[in-house]
Order: C-alpha cells, then structure tokens, then sequence
C-alpha cells in the first residue's frame, strides 16, 4: 500500500505542477486551439458554440489514477467571443482506477438562467449545481438533437493517455484570478 501512495503523490505532484503554471496568455491560446478542434470535429458544435449564451472552455484536463485518483485543468468563461474570467476544474474519485490522461473540455450554456446560475455561483459543481448533458458525435458530426436541447452541454473531446472516462459528474469548477 505505501507504494501505492508514493505513486499517486508522484503522479499528483507531475499533474499539478503543468496544470497550474498556466498564464493568462497561455490558457487564452489553449482556449482558442480547443474550440477550432471542436468545431474541426463537428459543424453541429461550430452551430452550437454560436448559439450558447457562455461557453467554459477547459482546454487540458489532466486526469490520474492508482486506485486514487485526481483531476485538474485550467480555463475560461467566453462570452461574446471574449475571455471573461477564469476557472480551474478538479475532482477526486476511489475505486478501481489505473493510468493518466489528458482531455479536453467544453460546456456550453445555452440559457440565460444557466449561465447566470453558473457565474454566480462561488463554486459550481457538475452535476448537483447543474446537470450536463455529454454530447457525442454521430456521422459526420452530427449530435444527438435531444442533447442539443439541453440548457448545459457537454464536449469532452482529444482524450490522449490509457484512462479514457467520459463525465464531467462530480467536477468542482472554481473562479480563479490570472
């Protein structure tokens, strides 16, 4: 067990310290590749992303585990095409869990009352603060039309790495300052 511990510290160590040293500039750049990579994989989402009313854009989440897990990334709230504020999303999880990985996401809201919800909120978190609906591309990147109704919804996308998991349920999204 005490090996066990050493490497999720070590894991933990190595995840934050390339999570957290993003500047304002870099995670404004990341942001743009994320979204020209969403929208490269789904004209359904270029649509959406037009539509929503806020879109938080994370655009590297990196996520380990060795029966403990963890995950972090760093992002922004654009509204009208600009970088508004700046948040961090982490998680912690137990249970059967073993590799590292680094995704990105985006969750779009499409509603006045659920982006005000969300910006007014001290912390958010997925789930209990507000339900997303994970959208997954069909043929040609089409997405399912009951997902597209949605208030809140969710893009998980450039999975690299051996732990492949597809929620964002149980994420806590926090303001930060950059």
């Amino acid at each position: 067990m005490k090996k066990s511990v050493w490497l999720f510290m070590l894991g933990c160590l190595f995840f934050s310290a390339s999570g957290q040293a993003a500047t304002k500039l870099e995670i404004d750049l990341y942001v743009q590749e994320a979204l020209a990579e969403l929208h490269k994989q789904s004209p359904a989402a270029r649509e959406l992303t037009s539509q929503a009313r806020g879109i938080l854009v994370f655009p590297k989440v990196y996520k380990a585990g060795f029966w403990v897990g963890g995950e972090y990334g760093e992002g922004a709230l654009r509204i009208s095409g600009n970088n508004v504020k700046y948040y961090n999303i982490a998680s912690a999880s137990l249970g059967f869990q073993l590799g590292a990985q680094i995704k990105s996401q985006i969750i779009l809201f499409m509603t006045d009352s659920a982006l005000n919800k969300f910006r007014n909120s001290e912390g958010w978190e997925a789930g209990v603060d507000g339900s997303v609906a994970i959208a997954s591309f069909g043929a040609g990147g089409e997405i399912d039309t009951q997902t597209a109704q949605q208030p809140i919804i969710g893009f998980i996308f450039s999975n690299k790495g051996l732990m492949y998991n597809l929620t964002i349920e149980g994420s806590k999204i926090t303001p930060i300052v950059r």
